[in-house]
This record gives C-alpha cells, structure tokens and sequence, in this order.
C-alpha cells in the first residue's frame, strides 16, 4: 500500500491512497464479500500514526476480519498499536473451515531484506505441529524464493532453506504467500503453491536486472482455499491509474 499521513502522499509520482481507494472499490464490486482479509507488508510507506489511522479505518469500515503482517516500510510497534481492536486480528496463526493460516513477521529493523528469527521459527514449527489435520497457508512479507528480478531477490528472505526446512516436514502445507514484490508471481514446490501479490499503489517489471516500474496497474490477489487442500486464485487490477504512470520517475522508494 505505501500510504502516507499525508493525503497528498506520492510514490514514484502516484498518490498511494487514491490507488488504494481504487483498489478497494474494485474489491467490493467484484469479491465481496469475502471472509478474510490478508495485508501482507508495506502499509505505511512514512511509518506515521496518521497514516496507521487512516488505513484503520478504512479497513475497518469493510467490517470483515483482517491481519496484517509488517513489511520493511513498516512501525511493528505502531501497527500492534493502531491496527488492535475489531476487526484486526493479531495472532499469528487462525482456523478458517479446514484450514489454518500462519502469519509470520520477517522484517528485520534497518534492512529491507528478510529474515525469520528463532521465535518465528518456532512459531511456525509449534503451529504446523498442533495443527497437522488442517491445510495450511502461510503468509510473510518477504519472498523465500527468488522472483526473477535480480535487484529485488537482493531484499529477500536470507534464511529460506531453514524456512522450507520446517515447511517440508509438514505436508498439510498447501500455500506460500508473500507482499514484497509489487509483481504477480506463481510457482509450485511440490504441492505448494507459492504467492507473490501486485500492490495496491506501483508495479515493479518482473524479470528486471534492475529497479524498473510495470505499466500494469494496481491490484490484489484473490483466493479460495477448498476443502480438499486445493487452492484457487488469480490478480484483478484497476482499469487505470488515476493519473499517467511515469515510468522514468527514480525517486522516491
């Protein structure tokens, strides 16, 4: 999302909460309603009180559970405090039907790489353990896989082979879910599908050597987790942005 406090906040010359206001109303004319909502990383470009205010309540206004998960462009600290109450929901793990979803926190304070710590670690472990009957997704901000776009897999998950380490012993795991990467990515490792989601405000060129925009618009990805362990999904995007996209524009990010 990238939001800032200010309302006129931009990012790589578009305004962060009109595509967002975009995004969310494309999200009520074509999948609502729906049961959960997943922020993956990246709210608050600014890391500000205001801007967790206005994203509170926006979402809450959609009155629909909703966990967050923070990216490196976020306040952990801020996020525990301002995104609490109905409907944010703050553990790191809950039961949808058969299904559970983990939700992992790999920022690491300074960085805008990834990293999965001993607690979440065990987080992840403890959980896919007590819960072996249901079908998991687990949901991070960071990509433990490369995506193709060498300057962005600089700023990956650095201790990937210990996270799939732990998810390999579980096979009730179905799906990986990252933010992060501002591209749709899709993958298989087995029998997990592994998720890279657009961003509501600018899109980044898969497969770039280097930082480039995407002329494809804002988004987000839907999903529906079956019964069987089956997942489908797919991308739906704004018709445009609410001004023309300047794909020289460097700053900023």
């Amino acid at each position: 999302m990238h939001l800032f406090a200010h309302a006129n906040g931009e990012l790589m010359g578009q305004n962060t909460r009109a595509t967002f206001e975009l995004v969310l109303d494309l999200v009520r004319k074509t999948s609502w309603p729906a049961e959960r909502i997943l922020v993956t990383g990246d709210l608050v470009h600014d890391e500000t009180r205001v801007g967790y205010s206005y994203l509170a309540t926006r979402l809450a206004a959609l009155d629909t559970p909703c966990h967050c998960i923070p990216g490196n462009h976020d306040s952990p600290s801020l996020m525990a405090e301002i995104l609490s109450g109905s409907p944010f929901r703050t553990e790191s793990s809950a039961r949808i039907g058969g299904w559970n979803l983990v939700f992992l926190n790999s920022t690491v304070p300074g960085k805008d790489g990834g990293h999965l710590d001993g607690t979440q670690m065990e987080i992840l472990e403890r959980t896919l353990a007590e819960h072996r009957r249901l079908y998991t997704l687990v949901c991070l901000h960071h990509q433990p896989v490369p995506v193709g776009s060498s300057w962005m897999d600089t700023m990956a998950l650095d201790n990937p082979a210990t996270f799939f380490r732990v998810i390999d012993r579980h096979p009730q795991v179905r799906g990986v879910l990252w933010g992060h990467v501002h591209q749709e990515f899709t993958a298989r490792r087995d029998q997990i599908l592994l998720l890279g989601s657009p961003s509501t405000c600018i899109q980044f060129l898969p497969g770039s050597r280097a930082f480039a925009m995407d002329r494809l618009t804002p988004g987000f990805r839907w999903l529906e987790l079956h019964a069987d362990g089956h997942i489908d999904t797919g991308i739906r995007r704004v018709a445009a942005y609410p001004r023309p996209l300047d794909l020289s524009n460097r700053g900023g990010y």
